[in-house]
């Protein structure tokens, strides 16, 4: 229950319902370190640049692509992640100052 007068900040609440689905979590924390987690030797751009190509995380992921893309666009409405294009590639990358945003107004909130 929401405390009479206290709106709770939109932005903070798109994030927290982005980060409760499991499967957007882990691909999340996935693209937190993407050496570790993604074939380097494999990729067509800079991953600490651009990001992580779709189809990378889709193969890793071991879903449908086009699921992959909604939780991936889920993740960028909410503010986590930036996607750009490399050809015909979406990547993707966390955004770092954005979840540290996040995270201090989660602290301010409870």
């Amino acid at each position: 229950m929401v405390e009479s007068g206290v709106t709770p900040d939109p932005d903070l609440m798109r994030a927290l319902r982005a980060l409760a689905n499991p499967m957007r979590l882990q691909l999340l924390s996935w693209l937190r370190d993407p050496e570790r987690n993604f074939p380097m030797e494999r990729a067509i751009a800079d991953p600490h640049e651009v990001g992580i190509c779709v189809s990378h995380i889709q193969e890793k992921a071991g879903l449908a692509q086009s699921t992959v893309s909604a939780y991936l666009a889920e993740l960028e409405r909410a503010g986590l992640v930036r996607s750009t294009r490399v050809g015909k590639w979406t990547h993707y990358k966390r955004d770092e100052q954005r979840i540290a945003e996040l995270v201090a107004a989660l602290g301010h909130t409870l």
